[in-house]
């Protein structure tokens, strides 16, 4: 491989040093973890797993008096930290899954748009330029609707619609790394346009996906909320979203609880994404380095 491992790898360590000098984003990468931690308990059925058995009398106010309703009961008498508890794993499902799908695109079509230029650019250019055009919310739910109702259907519609940006990123990355001495020596040894392509030029790249992908998995979790406030995400088990939405009666009857407990637990781990976020950018990107 030609390329300048102990300067890649200098990278890399040097980024890491300045997170952990952050207490801001080792804050935010802490709520991330703890998040993650809480959504594979509940997959596995350690936490939350009777989240639909009721706990006490329909709209029962938060009580400290039992774990399990700290943050109240729903009308049917369900805790509502349970529906939250369970709605952090689908919230991070679906940011997970849909990195999955649309990072691989992204990567993809941009290395290739940026490495070889030409037609090939201009078809890839003119591909992500026609889907960004169309209003992103009408595009998933037009998506949601052809899929059906349900978590599958959030996946898919998240992942083939998301890549745009990162396509983007790395395609102006390619173009500036492919006329570099390190693939110009690559490539007079004969390496040939794969080699030069995933073992050269992207692991110099790498930085730019993990950065995105920080910033993917927030815009994921919002955007299930929002489908599933309007009735096209999950179906039968509970979400924020299908919590908000559940709230829109509840509110009338002076019931918020529910409301604030699917609220802050979004706010807490959108803004954890979006500070971890900017400090990868500030780590990564020696333009915004600040000493």
């Amino acid at each position: 491989m030609i390329r300048l491992p102990s300067q890649s790898k200098s990278l890399w360590q040097d980024a890491w040093r300045r997170i952990r000098r952050d207490r801001l984003a080792l804050w935010a990468l802490g709520v991330i973890v703890l998040y993650s931690l809480v959504a594979l308990c509940s997959k596995f059925g350690l936490l939350a797993s009777t989240w639909d058995a009721e706990v006490g009398g329909p709209y029962a106010s938060p009580s400290f008096e039992n774990f399990k309703t700290i943050f109240g009961t729903d009308i049917f008498g369900r805790s509502v930290l349970y529906k939250v508890i369970h709605g952090t794993r689908v919230a991070m499902s679906v940011g997970l899954m849909t990195s999955l799908i649309a990072i691989p695109i992204g990567v993809t079509l941009g290395a290739f748009g940026g490495y070889f230029g030409g037609k090939v650019d201009d078809v890839i250019v003119w591909f992500y330029t026609t889907l960004s055009s169309i209003p992103g919310i009408m595009l998933l739910i037009a998506i949601a609707y052809i899929l059906g109702k349900g978590l599958f259907s959030v996946y898919i519609a998240l992942g083939i619609t998301s890549w745009v940006s990162l396509a983007r990123l790395i395609r102006g990355e390619f173009m500036k790394h492919k006329s570099r001495e390190y693939v110009i020596a690559a490539e007079a040894i004969g390496a040939g346009h794969r080699i030069r392509i995933f073992r050269h030029i992207l692991p110099n790249v790498l930085h730019i996906v993990i950065i995105n992908m920080s910033l993917q998995f927030q815009i994921a979790i919002k955007s299930e909320v929002i489908l599933s406030y309007l009735g096209l995400g999950v179906q039968g088990q509970p979400s924020w979203g299908v919590m908000i939405d559940d709230a829109k009666l509840e509110l009338a009857r002076g019931v918020w609880w529910q409301l604030t407990a699917a609220t802050f637990a979004m706010f807490f781990v959108i803004l954890a994404f979006n500070i971890l976020g900017d400090a990868l950018r500030d780590a990564f990107d020696p333009k915004l380095r600040k000493g």
